[in-house]
């Protein structure tokens, strides 16, 4: 066709012999996050002990596939809680340019925490685990989160909408606390005693 570059099919562009190698490890980091995404869909439902196959399933592939990527269940449950983790880290900039408020963004980024602590069946239980693999978790979770709680933190105290004082590691800590048993115990609501610490470090209107 007049005007296409000879070999090309598209006019003009000429592609470079390391597209294609981009492209499939674009397509292999779409493919693990989908494989991830549906991990955490089932370790909600079933518990980090879900058969393999329910995951392959959700996700749309054979269970060689997993095996592949993640060798062991502890290798599959420890990349869906660095995963999880990472949404959390990455949701709390974006809340604070999208919210009204830095107070509001911290509060919806709290929601998402304790999400990450309540909802996902096992996953939280692996920062306290001794076993081989899990031993670093619990300071992987800290340093890509406590930095985003002080961020939010720190904008909700410059803007006068939380007490001075309150310390981004005894806010998570408390919420850590106040989590515990959430997931187990009909009869205990953790998110709406956190909306009273909330209110607590809250400050009040100005006059």
């Amino acid at each position: 066709m007049p005007g296409d570059a000879e070999g090309d099919g598209v006019a003009g562009v000429e592609q470079s012999p390391q597209t294609p190698a981009r492209a499939k490890r674009a397509d292999a980091r779409r493919n693990q996050q989908k494989l991830l995404d549906a991990a955490a869909e089932v370790f909600v439902s079933s518990g980090v002990d879900a058969p393999i196959r329910e995951i392959a399933s959700r996700a749309g592939v054979g269970m060689g596939t997993i095996y592949r990527h993640f060798p062991t269940r502890a290798d599959l449950v420890i990349a869906v809680f660095r995963h999880q983790v990472e949404e959390c880290a990455e949701a709390g900039p974006r809340l604070l340019a999208e919210e009204d408020s830095p107070f509001a963004a911290l509060r919806r980024w709290i929601g998402l925490f304790v999400d990450l602590l309540v909802t996902k069946h096992g996953l939280a239980e692996a920062l306290h685990s001794e076993a081989e693999g899990f031993a670093s978790l619990h300071a992987y979770f800290l340093d890509r989160l406590l930095p985003v709680a002080e961020q939010l933190l720190g904008a909700a105290v410059d803007a006068g909408e939380v007490r001075p004082g309150t310390q981004p590691y005894e806010l998570m800590r408390g919420i850590g606390n106040l989590c515990v048993g959430g997931d187990t115990d009909p009869r205990y609501d953790p998110r709406r005693l956190i909306e009273l610490l909330l209110r607590g470090i809250q400050a009040p209107p100005a006059a």
